[in-house]
C-alpha cells in the first residue's frame, strides 16, 4: 500500500509530463487512494459537502461565473488546502474551485477560514448559474451575458425547487455554456436573446426547446421567472423541467409561461 507523500509525488509527476509532452491523457493517479470499502455516509447537505468515494468530503465555494476580481481569493482558497492537506483542488464544470479531501469534522472550520457561501452543487434547487465572458471580455460576445448572468445569480442560486435546475447563459450563438442541454438558457444574439427550456444531459439527455427569440433582458427574465413558478407548480419531486414539459405537454406549457398573469 502506497502512502499519501507517494502518490502524491506520482500525480504531480504526470501532470508535470502531460504538461511537458503536450497534452496527452492524464494518468488517473488520484484513484488510487479511493480502492477500500463504500462508506456509508452520505453528502451533508446543509454544509455543502459532497461525499468522496474514500469518505472524505469535498466543498465547493460560490463562485459566480467563475470570475474571479480579486487575487486574493484563490491565495485563500490555496492557504485552505494547505492548511487541511488536501490531496486536490477541481476545477469544475459548474465554474467553481472544489476543495477535495476534507475530514468530516474539519468542514465547518474550512467554511469559516474561506469566508465565502457554499456553491449550491447538491439537492433538490437551482444549482448552478453558467455565464460566458459575454460582452464584458470576449470579443464575440453579442449580448452581456455577465451582467444578465449576476442577475439570475443573485436571485435564484440555490432557490429548492421539486428537482435539480441548471441555467446558462451564453453570449453568442457558438453557446459555449451549452445553452440547450440545460434546463433553462439563455443564448446572446445581435437582435436580443433567444431563450430555451427543457434541456439536460446526464443518462437521459435532452434538447432543450426554442421558448422566445429576439427578445431584451427584461421579456428573458420574465420567462425564467415564469417558467420556474409553472416547474414548481406541476413537477414531480425529482423531475427535471423537461421531463414536466415532455409528460404535460409543451403546447400547454408555453401559452401559460408565455403570456403574463394579471
Amino acid at each position: 500500500m502506497k502512502n499519501k507523500k507517494d502518490l502524491d509525488m506520482e500525480v504531480s509527476e504526470s501532470l508535470n509530463q502531460v504538461q511537458q509532452e503536450g497534452g496527452k491523457e492524464i494518468p488517473n493517479k488520484l484513484d488510487d487512494r479511493f480502492q477500500n470499502s463504500p462508506p456509508t455516509n452520505r453528502d451533508i447537505l446543509e454544509k455543502g459537502a459532497i461525499l468522496q468515494r474514500d469518505g472524505s468530503f469535498a466543498i465547493a465555494p460560490h463562485i459566480p461565473g467563475g470570475i474571479i476580481q480579486d487575487p486574493d481569493m484563490l491565495i485563500k482558497i490555496a492557504d485552505v488546502a494547505k492548511k487541511y492537506n488536501l490531496p486536490a483542488m477541481k476545477l469544475t464544470s459548474a465554474q467553481r474551485i472544489a476543495l477535495v479531501g476534507f475530514k468530516e469534522e474539519d468542514i465547518d472550520s474550512a467554511w469559516q477560514d474561506l469566508g465565502m457561501d457554499p456553491g449550491a452543487a447538491i439537492g433538490l434547487c437551482v444549482r448552478r448559474i453558467k455565464f460566458c465572458p459575454g460582452t464584458t471580455f470576449c470579443k464575440r460576445g453579442l449580448q452581456d451575458s455577465v451582467g444578465l448572468g449576476g442577475k439570475i445569480d443573485q436571485k435564484y442560486h440555490g432557490m429548492t425547487l421539486p428537482g435539480k435546475f441548471k441555467i446558462s447563459v451564453s453570449g453568442c450563438p457558438r453557446k459555449c455554456m451549452d445553452t440547450l442541454i440545460n434546463d433553462f438558457g439563455f443564448m446572446g444574439t445581435p437582435k436580443g436573446w433567444t431563450v430555451y427550456v427543457g434541456g439536460n444531459g446526464g443518462i437521459n439527455p435532452r434538447f432543450a426547446e426554442k421558448l422566445g427569440e429576439n427578445i431584451t433582458e427584461e421579456q428573458g427574465l420574465q420567462l425564467l421567472e415564469r417558467s420556474i413558478q409553472w416547474y414548481n407548480d406541476n413537477a414531480n419531486k425529482n423531475e427535471r423541467i423537461g421531463e414536466t414539459i415532455e409528460r404535460i405537454g409543451f403546447d400547454k406549457f408555453e401559452p401559460e409561461v408565455s403570456t403574463p398573469v394579471h
